[in-house]
């Protein structure tokens, strides 16, 4: 099992971009896998009089969740879904989230005037079966490369892949490309991906938000991990705002 070694954070503020991947994997598998997610959606916008783009996951017929880092002071949020544009109403940030720290509470419901209509919603995994040592699958649009070079070109496609759960630090669930066990479809975050999907047993597990790493490069090379927002610690959350 890979393990957590010391590190300097790092965190990817507005976007986190589609993943980086394994060398020796063709990227094409990525891109066919990430089709396959159709909860996984583009959520773009302004803030700061600068436009963004990043992912969310789509929970019901009017719901998204994201990363509250990507829509914090969003003066328009819109969501992209099969080439069509959502316009979102109301943001819902949650109470205990802040900028300047880094992950805790990094998440944010939005709430479309039109209703996504899709065919099928993923359930909210409830934690019942703890995490870590699970198999799980990662998915985000954004900036991509591989292992090795890093995150180098944003070509807004929609990548998937999968990692390994190594623990969990402060609401979030940890991966990482640090060697060890490493899965068929290796993947790891990065800047573009934050409100992207990790998701495990078919269920939304996490929702993607920061990556960090040995040194200073941030560009999610090997040496890299990512966190993301564990749902369990935000079901009561979700279901009151949604209800």
């Amino acid at each position: 099992m890979k393990s957590i070694l010391f590190f300097v954070l790092i965190f990817f503020s507005k976007t986190v971009l589609s993943g980086t991947i394994d060398p020796k994997v063709s990227d094409s598998e990525y891109l066919d896998y990430g089709s396959k997610f159709n909860c996984v959606a583009k959520i773009k916008g302004i803030v700061n009089k600068e436009n963004f783009i990043s992912s969310c996951v789509i929970i019901s017929d009017n719901w998204a969740l994201t990363a509250a880092h990507v829509v914090k002071n969003s003066t328009k949020t819109e969501i992209e879904l099969n080439k069509k544009i959502f316009e979102i109403e109301k943001v819902i940030i949650n109470k205990k989230f802040k900028l300047e720290v880094m992950g805790r509470n990094d998440i944010a419901l939005c709430k479309s005037i039109e209703s996504f209509n899709l065919n099928f919603y993923p359930e909210l995994y409830d934690g019942k079966e703890y995490e870590k040592g699970k198999v799980v699958y990662i998915c985000g649009y954004g900036m991509t490369g591989t292992f090795e070079e890093g995150a180098i070109k944003f070509d807004n496609k929609k990548r998937a892949g999968s990692n390994i759960i190594d623990g969990i630090y402060k609401n979030c669930l940890i991966c990482s490309n640090l060697g060890g066990t490493k899965t068929k479809l290796e993947f790891l975050i990065a800047t573009g991906d934050s409100g992207g999907g990790l998701f495990l047993n078919g269920k939304l597990a996490g929702i993607n938000s920061y990556v960090f790493c040995i040194g200073k490069d941030k560009k999610s090379k090997y040496g890299s991990s990512s966190a993301h927002t564990r749902i369990k610690d935000y079901l009561n959350w979700i279901k009151e705002n949604i209800k």
